[in-house]
């Protein structure tokens, strides 16, 4: 009974050790995006063959893509570790069961690669499945996630690439269920993920890692411009991104009910603009993860509004 049960223990570490290779945590809240993005879209609940091939497509997706960043990014972290250590951040959202698994030897190389392949493959055949423009928006996105990475020591403007990745799952679950969506909704949906990626997601995360990333010399919006000016970058950013879910209410394909409006205030107000006044205050690279997760769940609870606007 004792090897049984330290053998299931080992198992499960090592599966934990993957999940924080793909920081499935974080992963699981971003899959709302694209599910976000295909009720807005359609104004209704998807077919179950739809939902079941979309869930496993866009889990698939961010497994591979999340995956993807420490792969491409192991020397960086390496070095990186060997500077700085390993940071202690129980607060980050993306470092609940390890943070960079690869750089810090608990994983190998192969592993790491054959995870985020098998993955990727999975995510470009659902993708492909439905509809081949989704399967091209995977590539693209998967490729922009490369760039970003080798950017590290180059620019800044590295930042631009992060928010055109994260938009991709939910323009491409439009694609899923809409052959030629309208084009005033897809320019609003992309510009409101967009600024919630920059202002709420990669601005704070680098924040986060300024003193890291400073003696890595790396180019991040923090280590070009400051906590002063990253301060008004995430404020500004965050701004025009509820200002955009306010606009969607107009531009949505989808029949949207009163609560939309109140509820996108709410969720914008509460999760966005709220933490990002107390950094701009503060200054406090705490208060930046604060807002970084805080900001994790603002995908979810849009969900959650328009679900019930649709009612």
């Amino acid at each position: 009974m004792d090897t049984t049960s330290t053998a299931g223990h080992q198992v499960l570490s090592r599966i934990k050790l993957f999940m924080a290779l793909s920081r499935t945590p974080h992963g699981l809240l971003d899959m709302t995006t694209p599910a976000l993005g295909a009720l807005l879209c359609l104004g209704a609940i998807p077919s179950g063959q739809i939902i079941a091939l979309g869930l496993l497509t866009a889990f698939a997706g961010y497994t591979a893509v999340y995956a993807l960043n420490d792969v491409v990014d192991f020397r960086a972290d390496t070095e990186k570790i060997a500077k700085c250590g390993v940071p202690c951040l129980d607060s980050d959202l993306d470092s609940v069961y390890a943070r960079h698994p690869l750089a810090q030897g608990l994983l190998n190389m192969k592993e790491g690669l054959l995870w985020t392949a098998a993955w990727g493959s999975i995510a470009l055949i659902g993708a492909y499945a439905l509809n081949p423009a989704c399967a091209v928006i995977f590539i693209l996105g998967a490729a922009a996630e490369a760039v970003y990475c080798v950017l590290l020591k180059v620019s800044h403007l590295r930042t631009l690439v992060s928010g055109v990745v994260k938009t991709a799952g939910g323009v491409a679950a439009v694609f899923a269920v809409a052959s030629s969506p309208p084009m005033p909704f897809l320019i609003c949906l992309f510009l409101w993920l967009f600024c919630w990626e920059i202002g709420g997601q990669n601005v704070p995360n680098d924040w986060s890692d300024l003193d890291e990333d400073r003696n890595l010399d790396a180019r991040t919006i923090p280590v070009r411009f400051g906590t002063n000016g990253s301060a008004e970058i995430i404020l500004s950013c965050l701004a025009v991104s509820v200002c955009l879910s306010l606009i969607l209410f107009w531009v949505t394909p989808a029949g949207l009910g009163s609560f939309y409006l109140p509820g996108a205030l709410a969720s914008g107000v509460f999760l966005l603009l709220i933490p990002a006044c107390q950094l701009y205050k503060s200054r406090n690279p705490r208060d930046a993860a604060a807002l970084f997760n805080r900001a994790s769940y603002y995908p979810p609870a849009m969900f959650v509004v328009v679900v019930i606007s649709s009612l």
